[in-house]
């Protein structure tokens, strides 16, 4: 723990880094199944509906325990929840290692689900801790960076493991990093206390001026609140179709082989990462040179999600060849993740620090359940549709495109961070 609002900007940038390779791991586990997904399929006899239960299962309680895990956020300290999220995805791996049941596969899943559902909230409202607001979005898209580089380094190393060693080594592999960066963690992690300096925070004190609170219902209904939801819903729908069916559409739908799908798919992450990354430098300038959050944030990530949705939306109607398809979608796919990172800024400007961490948690975990649905969605639609399996795959990645252009209208009708703060201070200081 360091003092109060001392920012050590070299000791915040290596606790950064360090939960930037928490992500990884994490995107890394999340991807696992779809990167598997056409072996086990094969094996295991599933129909594309049977594997999409089978991949939507890791979002089944994922929620919940990312409401509870943000909850508990602000009562502990990040370090030991980190360290404790890390052991159970460890252990979370051991069932698909040695079970051919789909229910012990099932029940890995939502072990796993159930570990990472706190992850990318906790992981957010630590680094914040070391931070202040005008700084965030850069360590924040690092950190994201980390996730991005997790699903590299899976696209190109596990078609290769499967190839070598068999689906289920790629588990054993993923429960070994998990241990390693716990061990990491436990020595080098540390807890910042960097406190948000904006008008919410000055007004949220008590009568013994210690941090106060806001009725969840008053956060709930705040229009930046609930329209950065929306968009977070949106690109998390086209997140766990990208995670689940993206390399089998490539195996199945454009006739690549395991390992040059494996590698389009990094491919895709490579074009994606500097596209997200420079929307949030683009967007850390423009607020260092006065421009408001609203502007800043909220209409550059709207922007963002507006074309990403155009693209997968065109994506069924151009006559394309399969590299040209891939392109489009990495493109598409790397528009979207801005809102990862600028989203949770603006969750956290709009948010007394006191209940950064449940609010981040509850965003997260309802924008999250748009994983039960998307893969179950995408294999009905690949099971059922009429004409060439890769039709099935392009109307999925169609509706997801749709859905982010709503997003993209919602963001831009809704999402005012400077409004919200005034707005929620005002009720804050009525209240003391």
């Amino acid at each position: 723990m360091v003092a109060a609002n001392s920012y050590q900007p070299g000791r915040a940038w290596s606790v950064t880094l360090l939960l930037a390779l928490f992500m990884h791991i994490n995107f890394v586990d999340k991807i696992g199944i779809g990167l598997v997904a056409v072996p086990m399929m094969d094996e295991l006899k599933l129909s594309p509906t049977e594997y999409g239960v089978i991949a939507g299962s890791f979002f089944w309680l994922f929620a919940v325990s990312g409401i509870v895990g943000g909850f508990l956020a602000n009562r502990f300290h990040a370090k030991p929840m980190l360290l404790v999220m890390v052991a159970i995805w460890s252990v979370a791996q051991l069932p698909i290692i040695f079970s051919s049941s789909v229910v012990m596969i099932v029940i890995s899943r939502v072990l796993l689900g159930i570990g990472e559902g706190p992850a990318s909230p906790v992981a957010f409202h630590a680094c914040y801790k070391w931070f202040p607001d005008h700084k965030r979005n850069l360590p924040i898209s690092v950190i994201n960076l980390g996730s991005g580089l997790g699903l590299l380094v899976a696209g190109i190393g596990m078609p290769l493991i499967t190839a070598n060693w068999g689906w289920r080594a790629n588990f054993i592999a993923m429960a070994i990093v998990g241990v390693v960066w716990g061990v990491s963690w436990l020595i080098f992690g540390a807890e910042g206390n960097v406190v948000t300096d904006t008008a919410l925070n000055a007004g949220a004190m008590d009568g013994r001026g210690k941090p106060g609170r806001l009725p969840y219902g008053v956060l709930l209904r705040d229009s930046t609140v609930v329209g950065v939801i929306v968009m977070h819903f949106v690109a998390y729908w086209g997140l766990a179709l990208t995670l689940t069916w993206l390399p089998a559409y490539m195996q199945k739908g454009l006739s690549f082989d395991a390992v040059t799908s494996g590698q389009l798919f990094a491919a895709t992450v490579v074009i994606g990462i500097p596209l997200s990354l420079g929307l949030s430098g683009w967007s850390q300038r423009m607020l260092s040179c006065g421009v408001s959050a609203r502007m800043g944030r909220a209409v550059l990530c709207s922007m963002a999600l507006l074309a990403g949705g155009l693209l997968f939306l065109a994506l069924p109607w151009l006559p394309l060849e399969g590299s040209q398809k891939v392109i489009l979608l990495a493109v598409a796919s790397g528009l979207t993740p801005v809102i990862y990172s600028l989203g949770s800024a603006m969750m956290g400007s709009v948010t007394p620090d006191s209940q950064r961490g449940s609010m981040l948690a509850i965003e997260n975990s309802i924008a999250s359940l748009a994983g039960v649905f998307a893969p179950v969605v995408m294999g009905n639609l690949i099971e059922y549709s009429a004409g060439p399996i890769a039709m099935g795959y392009e109307r999925g990645f169609a509706v997801s495109g749709a859905l982010l252009i709503v997003g993209a209208l919602t963001g831009l009708i809704w999402v005012n961070p400077e409004r919200s703060i005034r707005r929620l201070a005002s009720i804050s200081q009525a209240a003391v």
